[in-house]
């Protein structure tokens, strides 16, 4: 039985690598050129295993990726033969072919404007203003709250924790004491969380949409954690979410509706420029 070596990574590597070159070139036969296996009309020889295998490596190493191409080349060759045999009559390869090119060659280019001309800053003033046109493009679909949430092992000291947990100004030495005890901890005030990931993380029924309330707070235990939790807002389901839970959706909204306009903006000038330079001819 072969066993897996770091060698057999280099192999999936070089096989993935080298499989497109050599199926895309054609048998190039010399006359003391070693046949390795054939498929119906195509021969692989050893010559185009050149690029295949690295030098330096081991003959052990050097058969063994040999002996994986040969099986994968083969296998390709059966699959494209049966592939080409079975192509329907009506499509159209050498269009595909090309309509694939012109779109990679398209999309490289816009990309390359858009790097170039496009402004990708976007204002606390437009961020607002494109929330207030569009409230109704963000809906939320269940409650959000923000909160103060932990699950901590009951063998944490209650005391030094209740002492952290009440205090004001004590959120760095709260978050410093859940990493000591390896908590569970939701501590950022500033940051929406969906009710049912909050409510996952504590005794079924403790928060659910029914009861929760803003500021509401409580502590319990079980066989093995306490938690301390306190409601800080809420945003009910079925409402608008607040600007600052989808902040970052919007601005990607923003960013993409600029590069759509930027792109047709400037293929409207080049179109005008080429007109005017009579490289574009309509014939009526």
């Amino acid at each position: 039985m072969i066993q897996f070596k770091p060698s057999a990574i280099l192999i999936c590597a070089l096989l993935m690598a080298a499989f497109y070159w050599q199926c895309s070139n054609g048998n190039t036969a010399k006359a003391d050129d070693k046949v390795l296996a054939q498929a119906y009309n195509k021969t692989l020889y050893q010559s185009d295993l050149l690029d295949v295998i690295p030098q330096g490596v081991s003959h052990e190493d050097s058969v063994l990726i040999q002996k994986a191409f040969v099986q994968r080349w083969i296998r390709e060759q059966l699959l494209m033969y049966e592939a080409e045999r079975n192509i329907p009559k009506d499509l159209n390869i050498d269009q595909l072919v090309r309509d694939y090119r012109a779109s990679l060659v398209r999309f490289n280019f816009e990309e390359q404007i858009i790097a170039q001309k496009l402004d990708s800053t976007v204002s606390e003033a437009t961020l607002q203003a494109f929330y207030e046109q569009n409230k109704d493009q963000f809906q939320l679909e269940s409650t959000i709250l923000k909160c103060l949430l932990i699950k901590i092992p009951t063998q944490a000291p209650q005391s030094e924790l209740n002492k952290l947990w009440y205090a004001r100004d004590a959120d760095a030495q709260l978050i410093a004491f859940a990493r000591q005890w390896n908590a569970y901890a939701l501590l950022d005030r500033e940051k929406w969380y969906k009710l049912e990931e909050v409510a996952a993380f504590l005794p079924k029924g403790t928060l659910t949409s029914e009861n929760i309330r803003s500021r509401s707070e409580g502590t319990l235990s079980d066989a093995g954690f306490r938690y301390y939790y306190r409601v800080l807002e809420t945003v009910q389901g079925k409402t608008t979410a607040p600007l600052d839970y989808i902040r970052e959706q919007a601005i990607k909204v923003i960013l993409h509706q600029r590069k759509q306009e930027l792109l047709e903006k400037w293929k409207e000038d080049l179109y005008q420029k080429e007109l005017r330079r009579e490289n574009v001819k309509i014939m009526q």
